[in-house]
């Protein structure tokens, strides 16, 4: 499996240097830049699962960055960590999330901490990659496989079904499991609704003129 591209935009060389160590034992491609134009350089070429981005960069700022990656249609919903050595109060953290930020994390930071929150915005992307892989391999194998677009659409709606049957059964398990004291049993309801849910995102995935 292809490794997810993490960005790491700071410019202190010995901050980039302390973050590739962090993130090292996640084992995946960590992208230097030391500056919010190098970061936007990159990101025309290459898709990363995270930004982290610092603030307090001469030049364009991690606000200006994180704007124009905002603005960008293939990188606005990449997630965008900030990191800072200081800390103006409230207003300063408001502006980082309204600049885009889905966190923000104040210097020194726990390693094992932010680690932990790349890890998680590294698996979305992984899950991400492999559903929009496995609804294009589908509706690429219905293409050739059915000759005819209505023997697609057919195809693709009697999986549609058959979905909406298992899911109306998982929904009257869920109801009957409600309240019920079997926390193992609940959670392996749960994990089968999560499962319905992404088979269901993958089918609509699938039908023609879908994004």
């Amino acid at each position: 499996m292809q490794k997810a591209k993490i960005l790491l935009v700071d410019d202190r060389p010995e901050n980039l240097l302390a973050l590739e160590a962090i993130l090292s034992a996640l084992d995946q491609t960590l992208v230097r830049a030391a500056s919010g134009e190098e970061a936007l350089k990159a990101l025309l070429t290459d898709d990363f699962a995270v930004i982290l981005l610092d603030v307090q960069m001469p030049g364009m700022d991690g606000f200006e960055t994180a704007a124009h990656i905002k603005r960008r249609e293939r990188t606005r919903d990449i997630p965008i960590i900030f990191l800072t050595a200081i800390n103006h109060g409230p207003h300063h953290t408001f502006r980082g999330y309204a600049a885009g930020a889905v966190d923000y994390i104040s210097k020194p930071f726990d390693p094992w901490v932010l680690r932990a929150k790349v890890s998680v915005f590294v698996d979305l992307y992984v899950k991400n990659c492999q559903l929009k892989e496995q609804a294009a391999l589908l509706r690429l194998q219905l293409e050739e496989g059915g000759g005819e677009p209505a023997l697609g659409g057919a195809l693709l709606g009697e999986l549609s079904a058959r979905l909406a049957a298992v899911e109306e059964q998982a929904e009257a398990l869920g109801k009957q499991l409600d309240g019920g004291e079997d926390a193992g049993v609940a959670a392996t309801a749960a994990h089968l609704e999560r499962k319905l849910a992404g088979l269901r995102r993958a089918l609509d995935a699938m039908r023609p003129g879908s994004a």
